[in-house]
């Protein structure tokens, strides 16, 4: 099947403009409540239509694919939206603000006969896929705790803008970089189903006008700055392993620091992503060991992309799920809870 993609946003929807060019795909048109962006993105990428209203693109019959990449807020409606007019359906993540509205992006994929996946970039990085045939391939034995972070320095996106208002996000950090690294980490563990959260959120940096940084709009002081700048989590999973997460916008640290680390009975690896590739810590011949394959890092987008176009070319199913996403809104819903509450939330 030919793919003929249209973009819902034309900031992160770059990416997905670029990586279904690189598949061989073509996007057809792209959308953009800001014309002139749009405009300006269609001509520098050779795109042949311009819409400012997504349900104008959807009337498009020559386009069977749409991205949605816009702020969370927007996901469900424009995901479903798409679903229920007969187009294979790619969301940036999250999969939505809160557990309840994703719920209603995977029923209505359920009802669809359409593709429909979650924009999960970093599981589609070459290191991410190698550890994880080194995790299947029993080199970790069973991995009983896992512990995954991204922390900035400095970095706060869009200050003031719908990145920093919890209406239009859903929250801070947590749901921006931590659901990163929580898909990540539980995606390379087996995705075992979570059973019960604990967590702590704090806003010692936006609230004040410190710590603004990154993608996103211009810093505007005076915007609104309701969400946390820094999240940490302990999920225990059912099949008894542990996960600890950490994610924040702005800290004191002495640099930024992302990594996914899983300890096994028979060995452990971390991934890090300021280095790139990871290192895999064992025993042999009764000596510890560290080894460190040679694999290139990258982003994961276009793997990401070209993977979705495979999927709608082939008929497969896509391997970042909606239900997978859903299992993660539920987790960052109960750590937003649990630390609104100061009690462990069970799943």
């Amino acid at each position: 099947m030919e793919v003929k993609a249209g973009i819902i946003g034309a900031g992160i929807g770059r990416v997905h403009l670029e990586g279904y060019q690189a598949a061989g795909a073509e996007v057809v048109a792209l959308c953009d409540a800001n014309e002139s962006r749009a405009r300006e993105t269609a001509e520098k990428y050779g795109v042949r239509k311009v819409y400012t209203d997504y349900k104008e693109m959807l009337k498009d019959v020559e386009i069977n694919t749409i991205s949605v990449c816009t702020p969370n807020s927007m996901h469900a409606p424009m995901s479903i939206d798409a679903l229920e007019a007969g187009r294979h359906v790619i969301c940036e993540k999250p999969l939505s603000v809160n557990a309840a509205e994703a719920q209603q992006i995977v029923d209505a994929a359920a009802r669809s006969d359409k593709k429909f996946m979650v924009a999960f970039c970093y599981r589609f990085r070459e290191d991410a896929q190698l550890m994880k045939k080194f995790v299947e391939g029993g080199e970790l034995g069973r991995v009983y705790y896992a512990k995954t972070a991204w922390l900035r320095r400095r970095g706060i996106p869009g200050f003031g803008g719908w990145f920093t208002t919890k209406e239009l996000s859903g929250g801070g950090p947590l749901i921006d970089l931590g659901v990163h690294m929580l898909d990540l980490t539980l995606w390379l563990m087996g995705n075992p189903k979570a059973v019960s959260v604990s967590g702590s959120a704090y806003a010692e940096f936006g609230p004040y006008g410190r710590g603004a940084g990154g993608y996103g709009r211009d810093k505007n002081l005076e915007g609104k700055y309701d969400v946390e700048d820094l999240a940490i989590g302990l999920i225990k999973l059912e099949n008894g392993a542990a996960l600890h997460l950490e994610a924040s916008w702005a800290t004191n640290i002495e640099k930024d620091d992302g990594h996914s680390t899983l300890m096994g009975t028979e060995g452990g690896a971390c991934l890090n992503f300021a280095e790139g590739g990871f290192k895999l810590h064992k025993e042999m011949y009764g000596h510890q060991v560290d080894v460190l394959p040679i694999v290139k890092a990258g982003s994961g987008h276009k793997e990401e992309m070209a993977h979705f176009v495979e999927c709608i070319r082939e008929d497969k199913e896509p391997t970042a799920t909606g239900e997978q996403g859903l299992e993660i809104m539920r987790i960052l819903d109960a750590l937003y809870e649990s630390a609104a509450t100061g009690r462990e939330v069970v799943l």
